[in-house]
C-alpha cells in the first residue's frame, strides 16, 4: 500500500521473484557483485522493495534513503557509505 489512500498494488509472490531476478540481473550487467554497497532513493513504491531484494539476493549492501531528503543529504549518505550505485 502507498501513502496516499487508495493507492495500493496486489502482486504475487512468483511475479515479485521474476521482478526481483530482473533486476538483480540489472545489476549484475552494470557490475554491482556481492560486498559492493547500493544507495536507493526511491518512494515508498513497489520498485524499492524490489531494488532491496535484489540488492539481498546478489549479497550487495544496500542503504535506502528517504527520498524527501534534500540532493546535498543524498550526497552526504552517498560519500559516506562509499557507494557504487545510486537507485533513482
Amino acid at each position: 500500500e502507498g501513502n496516499e489512500p487508495g493507492d495500493s498494488m496486489k502482486i504475487t509472490y512468483c511475479e515479485l521473484l521474476h521482478k526481483v531476478c530482473q533486476f538483480a540481473n540489472v545489476l549484475r550487467s552494470q557490475g554491482v557483485k556481492k560486498g559492493d554497497r547500493v544507495s536507493i532513493y526511491l518512494p515508498m513504491i513497489l520498485e524499492l522493495v524490489v531494488a532491496m531484494l535484489a540488492c539481498a539476493r546478489i549479497g550487495a549492501l544496500h542503504s535506502v534513503v528517504f527520498a524527501g531528503f534534500s540532493a546535498d543529504s543524498l550526497c552526504e549518505r552517498i560519500l559516506d557509505c562509499g557507494c557504487s550505485l545510486l537507485i533513482t
